[in-house]
């Protein structure tokens, strides 16, 4: 009697096993972001791509290239069209605004009034799968440069952008075998002062004949940006040992694309890569580009060949294409690098001012 009676229920339970089965799988690919949301920083998560399970943080807390408008576009575009999870870090005021407007120095005869800066979030350096600075003459809090030093010392790969590689202005917190490490020498090259004509040349990127076969230069060409080659090393010197140039910059007469070359400037690297042996003995993949000011970004060969970068620092290498998008997702239309902020109408906002 009881085996009669469990007999019609057999199909609904078996079309009730079948749902969960399905509805579970389902919910075993949405995945949740490495990073909660926050009205501190900004998440994206990544879509269909090779980058699917990799979590990328980028970090913008620099005063003149707005980099405050460009680490959003290139997380949603690595996000979008790549698959990587990927979450912005902002400096920001008192108020926990985005400042680009923050002094580096403090005022003659004011130094007890100089207010330290903040990059909120950067404990979420633990679970990223590759970090992207952009920072210039920071100050920060013990705390936070502890949380920087722990991953730069992980063994994780690591790409400096433009000011990075004079992103704080005091040293880390970081020694190997009782050396200082500075950040710019781990980076490949500390800013020893502008090459080309500050705010008046642009630089041409010219790929190292001898390296267009390295994966990072994939489907690059035709880099151009409206900012000036940086002089990383003395005149007569080259890049340090270890480092391999990628892109050397021409410095250009003028801020226009295809403009004439000055003749009184030579090209210097303005890309290169490099690993960095950590205390533990780990080696870590390393990218610099000098070039990567927000209207310098709005050149495709350069955003690819950052994007690549990302890719090789990870080792995913064999997934990059020439083919995989890099145009943007939305409206990209970055102020004007400089100082002059009301100008320019750079003004302190919300994070979620930069998600669009």
């Amino acid at each position: 009697m009881n085996a009669m009676k469990m007999k019609p229920l057999t199909p609904y339970f078996s079309t009730l096993l079948l749902l969960s089965l399905i509805t579970l799988k389902a919910a075993g690919e949405v995945r949740p972001h490495p990073v909660p949301e926050s009205p501190k920083w900004l998440t994206y998560r990544g879509e269909a791509g090779p980058g699917k399970g990799k979590h990328i943080v980028l970090i913008s807390a620099d005063q003149e290239y707005r980099s405050e408008q460009s680490m959003p576009m290139m997380a949603r575009i690595l996000a979008k069209h790549h698959g990587f999870d990927c979450t912005v870090l902002f400096g920001v005021n008192d108020q926990g605004l985005v400042d680009p407007t923050m002094p580096v120095y403090p005022k003659k005869g004011q130094e007890g009034a100089f207010k330290h800066h903040s990059i909120p979030g950067l404990e979420h350096l633990e679970k990223a799968d590759l970090a992207i600075f952009f920072l210039r003459l920071l100050t920060l809090p013990t705390e936070q440069q502890t949380h920087i030093v722990n991953y730069l010392d992980s063994g994780k790969p690591i790409i400096g952008l433009r000011t990075a590689n004079h992103g704080f202005r005091g040293a880390l917190p970081y020694k190997i075998d009782g050396k200082q490490v500075r950040f710019g020498d781990l980076l490949g090259g500390t800013f020893m002062g502008h090459h080309g004509n500050w705010h008046r040349d642009s630089t041409r990127g010219d790929l190292v004949e001898a390296m267009k076969g390295h994966p990072i230069l994939t489907g690059v060409h035709d880099i151009w940006g409206p900012s000036d080659v940086y002089r990383t090393f003395k005149e007569g010197a080259s890049l340090p040992e270890g480092c391999t140039a990628l892109v050397y910059g021409q410095p250009l007469i003028g801020r226009k694309q295809n403009g004439a070359s000055n003749p009184d400037k030579e090209a210097l690297p303005v890309a290169w890569f490099k690993h960095w042996q950590t205390s533990g003995g780990q080696s870590a993949r390393v990218f610099q580009s000098t070039m990567g000011s927000a209207k310098d970004l709005e050149n495709p060969g350069l955003r690819r060949l950052i994007i690549n970068a990302a890719y090789w620092g990870m080792g995913l290498e064999k997934q990059i294409t020439a083919g995989r998008s890099v145009d943007y997702i939305g409206e990209y239309k970055p102020l004007p690098s400089g100082f002059n902020y009301e100008q320019l109408g750079v003004v302190p906002q919300r994070p979620n001012a930069y998600h669009k």
